[in-house]
């Protein structure tokens, strides 16, 4: 999801451009501004940017991945994700698509700065009749890049502000990717929509949606030799993060269709494996065959 994310926010802002204007009609020169959200900017973020240049650089250059962890002074699994990342977003998503307690309250915060509502304090407390458990410093930080600068947050001139983006806030991967992961029935009706929308917006989504509700079925249903033909969809489609996924379970394929198969479970099997080991921990490791074999007998 934090992959495409981006083809979400490109498609939320191309709805907030106001229609073709008439060859007579001049252009309005802040449409950009209604559209385009200044991105807040993470200390997180901004690290993972330079570190995933400076990475991208040492492999055109030639660089193993132990040369680029000696020259750059990182470890090498941080230096193997981000050689294995296919672009900046996949490693953009936690720091720059944190969940925060203003994000369902975020399209009124819009709608109020934009009507001349820009004291932070005044639309924390309006917002806390309908709900919002946080502080006004969140908000605060959330319109700070709309402010002009040299605007005082004691008295904000509400004629020195930009606008807030008039299009609705795309949720964040998380969110996404759990309504993804839920059944249809059991989603609510904001969920729904929002599973509506990204798979609408996003090609890779609406594909990866199909692999997620079919590989669900498999498994409640244990439809497990219709596996094979399952991964051979998802390799066929341009969804790096899935086959990963597909190669691992090829590993052992037989095993995972069996398990999604047969009735039978492995669980009592696990279940003995802990009780005896508990045993041993009784006995501090040390007690010999016979004993060990008594105290289980006695146990059961």
């Amino acid at each position: 999801m934090s992959a495409h994310h981006p083809c979400l926010r490109k498609a939320a802002a191309a709805q907030a451009i106001p229609g073709e204007p008439e060859p007579s009609t001049p252009a309005p020169a802040p449409a950009a501004e209604l559209i385009a959200a200044p991105q807040r900017s993470y200390r997180l973020a901004e690290r993972t940017r330079e570190r995933y240049t400076a990475v991208q650089q040492c492999l055109a250059r030639g660089l193993s991945r132990s040369a680029i962890s000696r020259e750059l002074n990182l470890d090498r699994q941080t230096v193997r994700r981000f050689a294995n990342a296919t672009c900046m977003e996949e490693l953009l998503g936690r720091a720059e698509h944190r969940l925060t307690k203003l994000d369902p309250y975020i399209d009124l915060v819009n709608r109020r700065w934009n009507e001349g509502v820009t004291n932070a304090q005044t639309i924390t407390c309006e917002l806390r009749t309908l709900g919002f458990t946080g502080d006004v410093q969140t908000v605060r930080r959330y319109l700070k890049p709309f402010r002009m600068p040299g605007t005082s947050r004691c008295r904000p001139d509400p004629h020195r502000r930009k606008p807030t983006p008039t299009a609705a806030a795309v949720p964040k991967p998380r969110k996404i990717s759990s309504a993804l992961l839920t059944h249809p029935d059991r989603l609510t009706e904001q969920d729904a929509l929002i599973v509506k929308n990204a798979t609408t917006e996003c090609v890779h989504l609406e594909h990866l949606q199909q692999h997620v509700r079919t590989f669900a079925k498999i498994m409640t249903q244990r439809r497990g030799l219709e596996l094979p033909a399952w991964l051979d969809a998802v390799e066929a489609d341009d969804l790096p993060e899935l086959h990963s996924l597909a190669i691992g379970m090829r590993r052992d394929l037989t095993a995972i269709i069996n398990g999604l198969t047969t009735e039978h479970s492995s669980g009592a099997v696990e279940g003995n494996v802990t009780r005896v080991k508990r045993l041993k921990r009784d006995g501090y490791g040390r007690a010999n065959f016979d004993l060990l074999r008594a105290q289980i007998l006695l146990a059961a």
